[in-house]
């Protein structure tokens, strides 16, 4: 299986490469569009703040390409938000897979949230095996509110999403490489996803 980590200067690439290792799979770290065409897998990392994310997408082209892949794609935190319409960090147009806008908690809690949180009303292959309410691990300062392609929520304020899916492009605002067993359970369902 070919697993393609797109590699366009964001943040948790080592980590979640390594993850994979412990799945026992390789992952290639890659921004050149004809190996990511070819995938068979695609992860789309973030770390970072969301305008110049973007920028270094449209620099290598990558903001056309991502939208039109038709393999399984995971983003993951930042990956995820900058797949939805726009963020309100650096107020950025994302690159409009999930119909949702990406709004900053404001709910009187602290921000950014870090740290272990738990997971519900899962509805996605990629929590098989997954329990309401197990842990997972979180760190940001903005979310996706509840919307039609919700395949997870968790509570910080208010109920969000955690998980998005569309079609076959998956999005996880916590980091699955980061949340231990849980994570490599979801990572190992999005590799045995056809």
């Amino acid at each position: 299986m070919r697993i393609v980590i797109i590699n366009y200067g964001a943040g948790n690439i080592q980590s979640i490469k390594f993850a994979i290792q412990r799945l026992g799979y390789e992952a290639v770290l890659s921004n050149d569009p004809e190996e990511i065409k070819v995938a068979d897998k695609v992860i789309f990392p973030g770390v970072g703040e969301a305008s110049s994310a973007m920028r270094k997408l449209k620099d290598s082209g990558l903001d056309t390409l991502v939208p039109e892949l038709k393999q399984p794609v995971l983003g993951i935190c930042l990956g995820m938000q900058l797949m939805c319409n726009h963020t309100q960090e650096g107020n950025t147009k994302g690159l409009g897979i999930f119909d949702v806008d990406v709004i900053r908690f404001n709910h009187d809690v602290k921000v950014p949230q870090i740290g272990w949180n738990q997971i519900k009303s899962l509805k996605s292959p990629l929590f098989d095996g997954v329990t309401e309410r197990d842990y997972i691990y979180l760190v940001h300062s903005y979310y996706a509110p509840v919307t039609k392609n919700t395949v997870a929520k968790t509570y910080y304020g208010v109920d969000y999403s955690t998980a998005l899916q569309k079609d076959n492009f998956y999005g996880t605002q916590f980091h699955p490489e980061k949340s231990s067993e849980v994570g490599e359970k979801i990572l190992l369902n999005f590799l045995s996803i056809k």
